[in-house]
Order: C-alpha cells, then sequence, then structure tokens
C-alpha cells in the first residue's frame, strides 16, 4: 500500500536516514543545520501520517508494522550518529541509553502482546509528551552550537540546551516504560494464571 500517503510518510522516515549518515559525515556548520531541518521534516511527518490515518478512520497492516520501526531506526540512528561524531557530552550517554533501552523493552512487550492476541500497547498523553521533547532534544542537538551562528543564536548553548532537554525525555521515558511494562506483565500473568498445570508442564521453563 505504498500509494497511500500516511505510507509513504512512514517510508520517507527510513530513506531519510542515509541522507543522515552522508550529512554527519560532511559535517560543518551547513551541513548540521541541513541535518537539523531533516529531522525536523522528518518528526513532523510521523505526525502528518498519524493525524492523516484518524481522520480517514482506517489504518494498514504496513503502518501499523512500520510506523514504529521507521520512528525507532530514525531516533536510533540519529543517536548514534551524535555519539560517533562527539556532538554530545558524555553525560549525554546515560538519557540516550535509557532511550534506546526502552524503544527495545516497548518493542518486545509489543511483539509479545502480539502473540497472545492481546489489544496492543495504547499510546497514553504522556507518551505523546515523551516522543515531543525527544524529537525536540535530538534536532537541537543535530544541529548543536556549530549551526547556531547560521540561525543567529550563537549566543546560546544550543547544545547544553539539547542535552538538558535530553534527561526531561529520558524521565518520561522511565515513566512511560514502566507504564507499558506493567501492562505487558499484566498479560503475561494473565495468562499464566489461565492455564493450566498440563499445558505449563509441556511448554517446558522457556514457556
Amino acid at each position: 500500500m505504498l500509494n497511500d500517503l500516511p505510507n509513504l510518510l512512514t517510508v520517507s522516515r527510513m530513506a531519510a536516514i542515509p541522507v543522515f549518515v552522508v550529512l554527519f559525515f560532511v559535517g560543518g556548520a551547513w551541513a548540521h543545520l541541513a541535518a537539523c531541518a531533516l529531522f525536523i521534516l522528518a518528526a513532523f511527518t510521523d505526525y502528518l501520517d498519524g493525524k492523516l490515518a484518524r481522520a480517514r478512520k482506517r489504518s494498514s497492516d504496513f503502518g501499523r508494522l512500520f510506523d514504529p520501526i521507521a520512528d525507532k531506526l530514525l531516533v536510533g540512528a540519529t543517536l548514534m550518529l551524535l555519539v560517533g561524531f562527539d556532538r554530545m557530552s558524555k553525560w549525554a550517554l546515560i538519557p540516550a541509553i535509557v532511550i534506546m533501552l526502552r524503544e527495545i523493552l516497548v518493542s518486545g512487550l509489543r511483539e509479545f502482546l502480539a502473540s497472545v492476541n492481546a489489544l496492543g500497547l495504547p499510546v497514553t498523553r504522556l507518551a505523546k509528551v515523551k516522543t515531543g521533547v525527544q524529537m525536540v532534544a535530538i534536532g537541537t542537538l543535530i544541529g548543536g552550537d556549530s549551526a547556531a551562528p547560521l540561525l543567529a543564536l550563537a549566543f546560546l548553548p544550543v547544545t547544553a540546551i539539547g542535552e538538558a532537554m535530553l534527561w526531561v525525555a529520558a524521565g518520561l521515558t522511565i515513566v512511560t516504560g514502566w507504564d507499558y511494562l506493567r501492562t505487558g506483565l499484566g498479560h503475561a500473568m494473565g495468562n499464566d494464571a489461565a492455564r493450566t498445570p498440563e499445558a505449563r508442564r509441556r511448554s517446558g521453563p522457556g514457556g
């Protein structure tokens, strides 16, 4: 269903990743500014494709599969580029790691809930706030202090502001991640309790 606009927007976020890599390797203030603009545009497509799908009151299997994947690929690749090119301090690694671990956790929970035919993980309002803060933080770090003079913002500690917002995003990540974990554990424990002793013996230790 690649002729559907929401799905095209999803694919565009994944297609932007190689461009990010090239821009980071090119380096320099203009390349950082271009990468920042591209990231903002990609983040906006995430909002736009969801809005379009809701407005049309329809969704596709392609969108349900690749929309969260596209977001995680975009965030994960960008964080690795920021770390690899020393675009943030070593202390900013802590919130970056927290964010990445949460994404892995949520992916695992979604896979489990799909396997037990659960309704999935509903996106909470706080999770949406977390995503917004996270995207702004990463976009700010991409531009950083090097691109700030091009926007007449050289007087601002742009990288430090981005790192502060990344810490806020990490805090929200822990809260929302815990909510999702409780949902997954509730389904897992409920399913285990519903299974007969004989079924548990047949499934073995890993069942």
